[in-house]
């Protein structure tokens, strides 16, 4: 019988499992996009079979961060690293992160974005919060997102609505759940939802904290996620 000093602590062997894990799906995902600068244009079956891959290694490493986050914070408590960024390099950032996927689909993504927007935030846990609604929006939409980036109320709001069939009205009732309402069998859907609304509450100023909204409609008839940050 091992010592108690000698015992297994698997909450640290997990949070260093996801790590790794999450290295490596990285290194797939650079793969995967040098494989599709290969592809010639005149292969689509290829080129789908591709689009498909990197959205599941997409989805993976975005459950592994968020897997890593609440390990490392706990439920209520996640540490931010506040600085002052240009919001068009977040949203250039993204578009790169996604340029093969929306090529190798035939998508059209539409960026509107007020100019000089200068915000202070998280830029890495805003990228992976945005980055997992955009990869849900180019799964679902027919051929064209539109991603809006401006300033309401004082606030920074990011909006991005695609001509898909639009949230299910279980997502729509549970993007409000807590963690403890939080059913793993209904999926990572809303352990996605979840993580979002808690990267975005976590974002304070005084009494006012971050939002986000699901709604269907739109300017393109489909899903609408709405992310509001003080």
């Amino acid at each position: 019988m091992p010592r108690e000093d000698e015992s297994i602590d698997f909450s640290t062997v997990l949070g260093s499992a996801v790590h790794d894990m999450k290295n490596s799906l990285c290194l797939l995902m650079q793969s995967i996009e040098n494989l599709g600068q290969s592809l010639v244009e005149t292969d689509p079956l290829s080129r789908g079979h591709l689009a498909s891959a990197h959205y599941e290694a997409a989805r993976l490493n975005t459950s592994l961060v968020q897997l890593l986050s609440l390990y490392r914070a706990g439920l209520d408590n996640l540490p931010l690293n506040i600085d002052e960024y240009d919001i068009e390099d977040v949203i250039e950032d993204l578009l790169g992160t996604n340029e093969s996927y929306l090529n190798h689909k035939n998508m059209i993504l539409e960026v509107s974005q007020s100019a000089d927007l200068v915000w202070y935030l998280d830029a890495d846990l805003i990228g992976i919060l945005l980055n997992d609604v955009l990869i849900n929006a180019m799964r679902y939409s027919q051929k064209k997102i539109l991603l809006s980036v401006y300033t309401k109320d004082k606030q920074l709001v990011f909006k991005v609505e695609d001509d898909g069939p639009g949230y299910p009205q279980s997502m729509l009732d549970a993007h409000n759940i807590n963690m403890q309402h939080c059913d793993i069998g209904q999926g990572r859907t809303r352990l996605g939802l979840f993580f979002a609304r808690l990267i975005a509450q976590a974002h304070t100023k005084g009494e006012t904290k971050g939002t986000i909204s699901l709604e269907n409609g739109g300017s393109l008839g489909g899903s609408v996620f709405i992310l509001t940050l003080p």
